[in-house]
């Protein structure tokens, strides 16, 4: 996968995990207060990791087309680690 393609594909990732996250916000109106505070402290956490995803696409936004592949492989392990958070996120409160 070349570097556009790549950093299209994160784009459009950051972008579905923010409406994720944006439910899961919504979802958490509807709880009861014990449930909201978990539901609180959960979208914290995954906004945080979604906040290291897009530094990770501002690395390789900004990386020449030789030294971008060097930020790939701790792009790719944050995307799993966010993966993970998400999918447990809503197996959680589903």
């Amino acid at each position: 996968m070349d570097k556009d393609a790549y950093q299209a594909k994160l784009h459009a990732q950051l972008d579905q995990w923010k409406a994720e996250i944006d439910k899961l916000q919504a979802k958490s109106r509807e709880a009861s207060a014990d449930m909201q505070i978990k539901y609180q402290e959960q979208i914290k956490d995954l906004r945080e990791k979604r906040a290291e995803m897009e530094t990770e696409y501002d690395k390789i936004q900004a990386a020449s087309l030789e030294a971008w592949k060097d930020f790939k492989t701790g792009t790719d392990q944050a995307w799993d680690n966010m993966s993970k958070a998400m999918k447990s996120a809503w197996s959680r409160f589903s």
